[in-house]
């Protein structure tokens, strides 16, 4: 069963079509996946910053209420030693 060349011609062009279009369909998914992995890699990122700020929140208000009870000790303190001052 001999070809003509025009339909050799024919069938190459039609397999280099078919070629092209699945090149193109497996580009569209990897691009689809890059851009979800992307996406998904940017909200990780928003979430750590979220709970970063809200250690770093408790972390300063832990500083303040250590540093109030630091001035309440040393208001005490000079308070002990005022009244010992006076009894000796």
């Amino acid at each position: 069963m001999a070809m003509s060349w025009p339909e050799v011609i024919f069938y190459l062009g039609v397999l280099v079509l078919v070629t092209f279009l699945i090149s193109v369909v497996i580009v569209g998914v990897f691009d689809n996946r890059k851009a979800r992995l992307q996406a998904d890699q940017a909200e990780d990122l928003r979430r750590l910053v979220r709970r970063f700020e809200q250690l770093a929140e408790n972390t300063m208000d832990a500083q303040q209420r250590v540093a109030a009870d630091v001035a309440e000790l040393r208001a005490r303190t000079v308070s002990i030693e005022q009244i010992l001052k006076t009894v000796e």
